[in-house]
């Protein structure tokens, strides 16, 4: 979970999974002959949480959704912290593995109209050849937050290879949870117990597959 999250008051859990914080999320995928070299990420976070989280920190007190220098630093110094546990909600697979990722590079935020928007480019430990799809997956396992990858996925060094965005399908999605939490007492179970995660269900999948 994020460091932001102790901010901020949990509710408590529904019998359906319920995100809190919904993101929009623009991909970049870097490539080179034919591998996949790197993911670019852009994410926006929708109004409401960044007000409440701009309002927990004592920053734009006079609302006009406008951050000076300093209070820009001030939130940059939450949402850039990510602890250690943290791994940034983004799976990268071939052939049904999950490959290593290096860590985040060029990570920054902005606050555009009343919105944060941190931008991060997350390299592959090694490049991943694309001549079997390579599955670009960005969730929060534990469906805290909402992730929604825009469909126009942007390749670099892409030259004959092609990019397939799958959208995550809510019916199946929920079809899913309910045969993890078949037989468990959501409603009173007690703090301590973990609840299986059910993120991957609500992913929106990009595919890329080169020389095809």
């Amino acid at each position: 979970m994020r460091a932001w999250s102790a901010l901020l008051v949990l509710l408590p859990v529904a019998a359906t999974a319920h995100p809190h914080v919904f993101v929009d999320s623009r991909m970049e995928v870097v490539l080179r002959d034919g591998a996949v070299t790197a993911v670019r990420l852009t994410w926006t976070y929708d109004a409401f949480f960044s007000l409440m989280l701009t309002e927990d920190l004592g920053l734009d007190p006079d609302g006009d959704g406008v951050l000076t220098a300093t209070e820009l630093d001030m939130l940059a110094a939450t949402i850039l912290d990510w602890p250690p546990e943290f791994g940034g909600d983004l799976v990268v697979s071939r052939g049904g593995e999950e490959v290593a990722l290096g860590p985040r590079q060029d990570h920054r935020l902005d606050f555009v109209d009343g919105r944060m928007v941190e931008t991060h480019l997350r390299p592959l430990a090694a490049p991943l050849l694309a001549d079997l799809p390579v599955t670009i997956e960005n969730f929060d396992p534990y469906y805290y937050v909402s992730y929604t990858v825009h469909p126009e996925v942007i390749l670099h060094g892409a030259e004959g290879c092609a990019m397939r965005h799958v959208p995550a399908d809510p019916l199946a999605a929920q079809a899913e949870i309910d045969r993890l939490w078949q037989g468990l007492d959501i409603a009173n179970a007690p703090p301590e117990v973990t609840l299986p995660p059910v993120g991957y269900a609500f992913a929106d999948r990009v595919e890329i597959l080169c020389g095809a």
